[in-house]
């Protein structure tokens, strides 16, 4: 009888173990009975099921990341581009996300991915190349979000918080490639092209300004030297006209010796005329001889 009485117990036990669930705060939960969706309104919380009969499935509510592989697109003018991307996304309806996939995560991304790559094919169709690379990778525009979520949400019960580019790519064997690297050489030549040119004027200016203060300076220099030039001459001028009037006789006798020195320099033979003035002091030495 006490074995039977424990027996009780246990299964008693067991009973209300198995009647009790929780759900936790990032936990969104669906109550089955016989295989059945009878309740996908579940809090967070304590709750209770009848044992045996029904069972609860539990899944992340809060925001999942699917990083998918780059996929290459045409842009509106037939080139290739290679996009890597990441969406982020939630259960938004747990009764609809199980029917589709079976509460199985890699099985709602499975289906998410063909969605998302519609989308954005069709958004890189309407867009050139230069509006794909200077696109804003942080927002694709909320009409492509507001598709995505129509489609996964009727199909999947996941909304779609947002879709991010993360590199934008041309492909290596895609001739587009070699057509952008021209258009950046061409546009990097044009750009120094231009400064070269700017510099070019630029110098042109600074040597025309210094050839202009350079003829100021020497122009100016040569004035004063001209102006120092006839002082100097002046003065050596009233010089040699106060020593001439002082003792003329003996200024003429000077002047003739600086006269022979410059004439005899360096010569062996010099002809004159015998009564040229040049020799009267040769010829007649005591004639003008100075007095003491």
């Amino acid at each position: 009888m006490k074995l039977l009485w424990v027996a009780c117990a246990a299964v008693v036990a067991m009973l209300l173990a198995g009647s009790v669930y929780t759900v936790g705060e990032n936990q969104v939960a669906l109550r089955f009975q016989f295989g059945r969706i009878v309740d996908s309104d579940i809090k967070p919380g304590l709750h209770f099921k009848i044992p045996l009969v029904q069972n609860v499935v539990a899944f992340d509510r809060r925001i999942l990341t699917l990083d998918a592989q780059p996929k290459r697109y045409l842009t509106q003018e037939k080139k290739d581009v290679s996009v890597d991307y990441f969406v982020a996304w939630r259960i938004a309806d747990p009764r609809r996300y199980f029917t589709a996939t079976l509460g199985s995560e890699s099985g709602a991304e499975q289906r998410l991915t063909p969605i998302v790559v519609e989308a954005l094919r069709n958004t890189i169709n309407q867009r050139t190349l230069q509006d794909i690379v200077s696109l804003d990778r942080s927002n694709l525009g909320g009409g492509m979000l507001k598709q995505v979520n129509e489609v996964a949400g009727r199909s999947l019960g996941i909304q779609v918080v947002d879709i991010r580019i993360k590199r934008i790519d041309l492909p290596e064997e895609s001739n587009v490639l070699a057509s952008v690297y021209d258009r950046m050489r061409a546009e990097r030549s044009r750009v120094a092209l231009q400064l070269r040119a700017e510099g070019q004027e630029e110098a042109a200016k600074i040597q025309a300004e210094a050839d202009r203060q350079r003829l100021v300076i020497s122009a100016d220099a040569e004035r004063d030297a001209q102006q120092l030039r006839g002082e100097g001459d002046a003065q050596a001028a009233a010089i040699a006209a106060q020593a001439y009037t002082a003792d003329p006789e003996f200024y003429a006798f000077y002047r003739s010796l600086q006269a022979y020195k410059t004439m005899f320099n360096g010569k062996d033979v010099v002809v004159l005329d015998p009564n040229s003035e040049l020799l009267h002091y040769l010829s007649d030495p005591g004639r003008g001889a100075p007095t003491k």
